[in-house]
């Protein structure tokens, strides 16, 4: 674990020549992303961030970004409404990005909630949970990627259970569509296990982008509430132990805003950022340098080496060539 303090050392380093100039924040309207911009923004720092999210988080999200101009004039932060649970929604949001910046620095993923109601289908044919926790994520990496190659210290923010990959995982029904074989804990774990390796490739293939994939642990980020139907007894079960156990034993905020900060920011993970003189992170591929990193919520960093490589090995192209499948039409 990074000690808190250093952290806290670390983040009152960040100024505008080590801070992004550039972020995208897709989930940022609640939980860990919207921490982490009001921590990124209260440094004082030059930074432009791209908020996404749903029509029905307008009105509140204009309060934030109102909020966030009386705490630093010099950050400025953008709505930028869609619903990234439909994947030609995130392309359009992609498009409206790409047309008007150049480079992005920072693209922090933190969109969904565990899928404990069951399989909800979008309007376009995938389950719900898995395009907001996986592939609305991987359609904003693969439309922004030449922004974040233009960065000179990019860095792409997965936060799901990076990490915590066992060796295998259900190559045969990668969406989980057959019956019986979705259910919130599996779904999330599969999700994550998608995530890992497809970014994993990535990582291989563009080696001046610092990919992260991240474990937040518990942090009541209000995503317990919209897992189940509050009319059922499991929404109740959450509201009653779930909820008050994640409020007692989860991370605090400024805690949690702290470290995520750090995770967006430090040179510990790919070697550039706010200068770090700890132990530097190891990425998949047990190096220190850019690549992908499994990160805890206390800024751990773990290869995970054993199962990462059976990942690779027995699961890595079918997932890549399902992810290319679903996202063809949408590039």
């Amino acid at each position: 674990m990074v000690a808190f303090k250093d952290v806290l050392e670390a983040n009152a380093l960040i100024n505008d020549g080590n801070a992004p100039q550039v972020a995208v924040f897709a989930g940022g309207t609640a939980g860990l992303g919207k921490l982490t911009i009001k921590a990124l923004v209260s440094t004082g720092v030059s930074v432009r961030i791209y908020l996404v999210g749903r029509k029905s988080a307008e009105e509140r999200m204009k309060a934030f970004i109102n909020e966030l101009r009386a705490i630093n004039p010099k950050a400025d932060a953008i709505w930028t409404e869609g619903d990234i649970s439909l994947l030609q929604d995130t392309k359009r949001i992609c498009e409206i990005i790409k047309s008007k910046e150049s480079r992005v620095d920072l693209l922090f993923l933190s969109a969904g909630y565990a899928p404990f109601k069951g399989r909800e289908l979008t309007s376009e044919g995938l389950e719900v949970t898995q395009v907001l926790e996986y592939y609305s994520r991987m359609l904003f990496i693969l439309h922004l990627l030449p922004l974040l190659k233009t960065s000179e210290s990019s860095k792409v923010i997965s936060i799901l259970a990076g990490g915590m990959e066992r060796a295998s995982m259900d190559v045969e029904d990668l969406n989980l569509e057959k019956p019986g074989n979705f259910g919130g804990a599996k779904a999330q774990g599969h999700f994550a296990h998608m995530n890992t390796i497809f970014m994993d490739r990535l990582a291989s293939e563009h080696k001046d982008v610092t990919f992260v994939h991240s474990w937040p642990a518990w942090v009541n980020t209000g995503n317990a509430a919209r897992s189940t139907d509050p009319n059922t007894l499991a929404g109740w079960l959450f509201w009653l132990i779930v909820e008050p156990l994640v409020w007692l034993i989860g991370m605090k905020d400024e805690v949690a805003a702290q470290r995520y900060l750090f995770l967006s920011t430090s040179s510990a993970f790919g070697g550039s950022g706010v200068p770090w003189s700890g132990k530097a992170g190891v990425n998949t591929s047990e190096q220190t340098g850019k690549g992908l990193f499994l990160v805890s919520a206390w800024n751990n960093a773990s290869s995970n080496a054993k199962n990462i490589a059976a990942l690779r090995e027995q699961a890595q192209e079918k997932v890549w060539d399902k992810t290319q499948e679903v996202l063809r039409p949408f590039l």
